[in-house]
């Protein structure tokens, strides 16, 4: 009798942890939150830097549990405790060969593109300077990289794949644009994060879900594709006349879910990829 109330026990508590996890919405990760970068026109303060770190006479990168030291002390109300954001501003023409035409005029049109290096905590203080550990890194931490205020970002809701249509009419609501992704990547698929040339001015806000598709192959725009391929050199079977981009089904690729945005611009996860995305790509809001 104790056996089946024990087996009876286990199976309640293991429907109790399914029922739990189907209630409980999936979000994103904080480690995709908080590592996402940003591409933005606004002016991001130089006053606050990392000077070095630990074992500097050897020492040139500092990541998780390394102590990285600041600029700014308790005469410039520093505390112990408080956290910051290490960031970095990417060089624009790190981009050398252009997946569309005018990629790099395009992505310096949307701004100034900033990885996020590190979460810093501050553990010790000196009049002028102090002294951080890195929390979370998501890269690497070097000498003058920009160091800004600790600010909580909302975690979005990642959507279910059921029901996702591949058949999916236009939205009809603004379109744009995969400029590139984070780390300037030739491919996205799920879990990478991309630039869009949409952003707050265009009404974009964080939580907002993008649908990405792809026109048939007549595109002259993107580097993976020849223009007039079907037509022209594969030659396998003719119609009667050529049928342009605009006339045929789009390819639905898949979706992903607004990080963070600028005026002109939106970092975007990508949650759901049936295939392989590449800058270029065409996206809307659904």
């Amino acid at each position: 009798m104790m056996r089946k109330f024990c087996l009876v026990l286990i199976f309640l508590g293991v429907m109790a942890s399914v029922l739990h996890a189907q209630a409980t919405p999936r979000v994103v990760l904080e480690s995709q939150v908080y590592c996402s970068g940003i591409v933005t026109p606004d002016p991001v303060p130089t006053d606050t830097y990392v000077i070095s770190g630990e074992e500097s006479y050897y020492r040139l990168t500092y990541s998780d549990g390394k102590l990285v030291f600041l600029n700014k002390g308790s005469s410039q109300g520093v505390k112990v405790g408080d956290e910051f954001e290490v960031i970095r501003a990417t060089p624009i023409d790190y981009v050398q060969g252009e997946w569309f035409q005018y990629q790099n005029r395009l992505l310096k049109a949307m701004g100034t593109t900033y990885e996020d290096e590190a979460r810093v905590r501050v553990v010790n203080v000196q009049p002028n300077t102090s002294t951080a550990e890195v929390v979370l890194s998501c890269g690497y931490v070097q000498r003058a990289d920009l160091v800004q205020p600790f600010t909580p970002r909302p975690a979005p809701v990642i959507k279910s794949e059921e029901g996702f249509d591949i058949f999916a009419p236009p939205s009809g609501k603004a379109k744009a644009l995969v400029v590139t992704t984070k780390h300037f990547g030739q491919l996205a698929a799920n879990g990478t994060v991309v630039y869009l040339n949409l952003g707050s001015a265009q009404g974009v806000k964080v939580g907002d879900y993008f649908r990405v598709f792809r026109y048939q192959g007549n595109s002259s725009e993107n580097a993976y594709q020849t223009p007039r391929v079907a037509y022209e050199i594969f030659g396998l079977g003719s119609t009667p006349r050529p049928y342009t981009a605009e006339e045929l089904p789009r390819e639905i690729l898949g979706e992903g879910v607004v990080l963070r945005v600028s005026k002109n611009a939106a970092t975007v996860l990508i949650t759901l990829s049936r295939k392989e995305m590449y800058p270029g790509d065409y996206v809307e809001l659904e």
